[in-house]
């Protein structure tokens, strides 16, 4: 049988090293390679060695499906994926995924608190804009990551079987406190949460009735980075699918509060703008969207604004409150 193209690469390796990035935590294996004279990063992973995967629902590797379809590369030219060439290996949930990257890690957000510069931060909100405008109206045929899987990420039930393993993941681990601190401490965030876990079509079911883009899934600073020129770095497509751009705004603002060097509003705002500057008209749906997205968001990540500080529980406590009055949705219905 041939080699697959990552394997083709592979073996002809000057050089290779394991690595373990700052920011993986989801039980994935990292190597820096060498061929050819050009520096590669690359990424295995399966849904037998990912909890990420298993807690997501994907069983099929679905960045290889965005792969395989193109969409990659159907991004505007100011997203990098870096991606050179992706294969599977095997069956089931036995199947790796071997994703090689070129190696642009001098170019990525740094790890830590830091915040980010203004016109960096600038740029992702206008590249993420940019890459929803060009996917505007996307359908998902090719079976990806759907919104209740997204909103069930972290549910107490979703998580369950992993914390029974014999060494937990962190963020399982930290999710699980989390829920277990909300009550006490956001009664109102608990409720909602709870509620969405229950019945997500009670937030993708008015979602559904507003428009709908591709979506990366992931836009946290440890996926992001900026080429010289001003391209973003876009890596780690884990939970591509169809959905409403204000989810990965949604996201991207709740993962990367601490690095925003501007108020969440601000950002907001920002994003709204630089959709309205790609040709897309917000009204009338920015409103109901965004609403649906921030509830949407607190019911994958009410967790860890317990596990911070009041501050931060407080600000999305009030905007999941006003987002959940303004759309009819109480814990009792």
């Amino acid at each position: 049988m041939a080699a697959g193209p990552v394997s083709a690469v592979l073996t002809r390796a000057t050089a290779r090293e394991k690595l373990r990035p700052a920011d993986a935590r989801a039980g994935a294996d990292y190597e820096r390679v060498v061929a050819d004279g050009q520096a590669y990063f690359l990424k295995r992973l399966s849904p037998v060695s990912d909890w990420i995967m298993r807690v997501t629902g994907d069983h099929e590797h679905r960045p290889h499906l965005v792969w395989r379809a193109g969409i990659m590369d159907k991004a505007p030219a100011c997203i990098d994926h870096t991606v050179v060439a992706m294969e599977v290996a095997g069956r089931g949930d036995d199947a790796v995924l071997s994703v090689l990257m070129r190696d642009v890690g001098d170019c990525l957000v740094p790890p830590g608190d830091a915040q980010v510069p203004p016109a960096q931060h600038a740029r992702f909100l206008t590249h993420l804009a940019g890459l929803a405008a060009a996917f505007w109206g996307w359908d998902d045929d090719i079976g990806l990551t759907t919104m209740a899987q997204r909103l069930r990420f972290f549910a107490p039930d979703n998580i369950t079987p992993e914390l029974a393993a014999a060494d937990v993941p962190g963020p399982v681990a930290a999710a699980a406190e989390g829920w277990r601190r909300l009550p006490a401490r956001s009664a109102k965030l608990w409720d909602l949460a709870r509620l969405v876990h229950e019945r997500p079509d009670i937030v993708t079911g008015p979602l559904s009735r507003t428009p709908h883009t591709f979506l990366h899934g992931d836009w946290k600073m440890g996926n992001l980075g900026s080429h010289p020129d001003g391209r973003t770095i876009l890596l780690d497509w884990a939970y591509p699918g169809s959905g409403p751009a204000c989810w990965d705004l949604c996201w991207y603002v709740a993962l990367n509060r601490a690095r925003l060097p501007e108020p969440k509003e601000a950002a907001i705002d920002r994003f709204r703008a630089a959709l309205e500057g790609h040709g897309i008209a917000t009204d009338p749906w920015w409103e109901p969207q965004l609403d649906l997205c921030l509830i949407g968001i607190m019911a994958t990540f009410g967790w860890e604004k317990a596990l911070g500080d009041a501050g931060e529980l407080d600000w999305w406590q009030d905007q999941v409150a006003h987002a959940a009055a303004r759309r009819g949705i109480t814990a009792g219905r």
